[in-house]
């Protein structure tokens, strides 16, 4: 019998998210972006390409998704495979640092490494809630996580401020200092994080039997059909989310004229209500029920959709931004907690890779849905497209119906 959950293993746990946000937060929103659309490739396709980039990352999570998420649950190893993927993730984003004007290939080729790394280190992270939780505290347990990974992103953007005072010519620095703050930040995991699953014997290949558990679980997805819509719903809305993930610094900097110490500041901000919204999501998604709290989320979302499209200064999409923040992380909480709360117990990691494919889909077709878009109307008018994506989300979350109170 595995022993009782204790606080510092959920600390542990938690410092994953506080470290892994790091990157999404610098390299995929707020500078390499950015950057990689106007120094790196500029030119008419620029935003294509770059949500091109993360397409193909999404694609290597899928296919290779199933695989290592059965090698992690049926190995008992999935703390290994989740301070792996940090360290290959943290490795080639400080890699970046040989990036620059016409190193395309370069640059696309470590963007798909640690994107995809991160990804994959996200579903393994996520496998371990239904062990830390109970269906009672799960989306407390759950509000922690991502209110650690936003502190963590804040701390990641305070670092890139400090880095491009002492030299503000010198960015692929900074992606050497986010790498550094990554590894850094993984200590409290390898110290207190514990692996509760002993390894299971296996005759066939890893991969046969990922494909085969995804299979199974597509097989069986129709005896749990709340779970299904579910599934549905967060494609939906995750294709808004990922659109504004990858397009949020470039359009401030686009169309609004925000400076990359402008976009640092303002995403720094975002990071601590991205923090509140999670945390405080937590503690609301227990008391009044999933559904509504993720409903609450979403029209958050539509709220900035609009409001990212009428803003016409800084400072009305600084408050937009804010919003995001809530939005973001009340909705990102919630949904970890929804899919552990619908999933059995005893094959977390199996489902959960499964939420991470549909999870990947979305993060293909919404930037890359917004990137061409963006090509051939301009970004103002294709950030319409998410507000599509929230409103598709919401209508049918409100048609899932959750076993419990929970």
């Amino acid at each position: 019998m595995n022993p009782p959950v204790r606080k510092r293993e959920i600390f542990g746990w938690c410092c994953y998210d506080f470290a892994n946000s790091a990157f999404i937060t610098v390299v995929i929103t707020v500078v390499f972006g950015p950057f990689f659309t106007k120094v790196i490739a500029p030119g008419d396709a620029a935003n294509t390409l770059w949500s091109a980039t993360l397409a193909v990352s999404q694609a290597v999570v899928i296919i290779f998704g199933p695989a290592m998420g059965v090698m992690a649950d049926r190995g008992g190893a999935k703390k290994k495979y989740l301070l792996a993927m940090m360290w290959i993730c943290s490795s080639a984003t400080a890699a970046l640092w040989f990036t620059g004007p016409g190193t395309v290939l370069l640059a696309v080729a470590l963007v798909v490494i640690a994107y995809a790394a991160f990804s994959f280190g996200e579903n393994f992270c996520a496998s371990f809630l239904s062990e830390l939780s109970t269906p009672e505290n799960v989306g407390k347990i759950s509000g922690y996580g991502w209110s650690f990974g936003y502190f963590g992103g804040l701390g990641a953007l305070g670092l890139a401020l400090v880095v491009l005072k002492l030299d503000a010519d010198n960015v692929q620095m900074v992606f050497v200092a986010t790498a550094a703050f990554m590894v850094l930040a993984t200590v409290p995991v390898l110290v207190f994080l514990r692996e509760r699953k002993e390894p299971e014997p296996h005759t066939e290949s890893w991969w046969r039997l990922g494909w085969q558990s995804i299979g199974r679980a597509a097989h069986e997805l129709p005896k749990y059909p709340e779970l299904f819509k579910f599934l549905v719903a967060f494609f939906l809305y995750m294709c808004g989310l990922g659109a504004v993930v990858a397009f949020a610094a470039i359009y401030s900097e686009k169309v609004l004229g925000f400076t990359t110490a402008e976009n640092l500041i303002l995403f720094a901000s975002l990071q601590i209500s991205s923090a509140v919204g999670a945390f405080a999501a937590g503690y609301f998604q227990d008391r009044v029920g999933s559904i509504n709290s993720l409903t609450v989320s979403l029209l958050l979302w539509c709220s900035v959709a609009l409001g990212a499209w009428f803003a016409t200064d800084k400072t009305m999409f600084f408050v937009v931004g804010n919003l995001a923040g809530l939005a973001i992380g009340s909705s990102q909480a919630g949904s970890r907690a929804v899919v552990s709360l619908l999933s059995p117990r005893e094959r977390a990691a199996e489902f959960f890779g499964f939420w991470g494919i549909f999870g990947k889909l979305a993060a293909i077709a919404g930037p890359v849905t917004m990137g061409v878009l963006a090509d051939m109307f301009g970004l103002r008018l294709s950030i319409l497209v998410t507000l599509v994506f929230f409103v598709g989300g919401l209508i049918v979350l409100r048609m899932v119906r959750m076993p419990r109170a929970a």
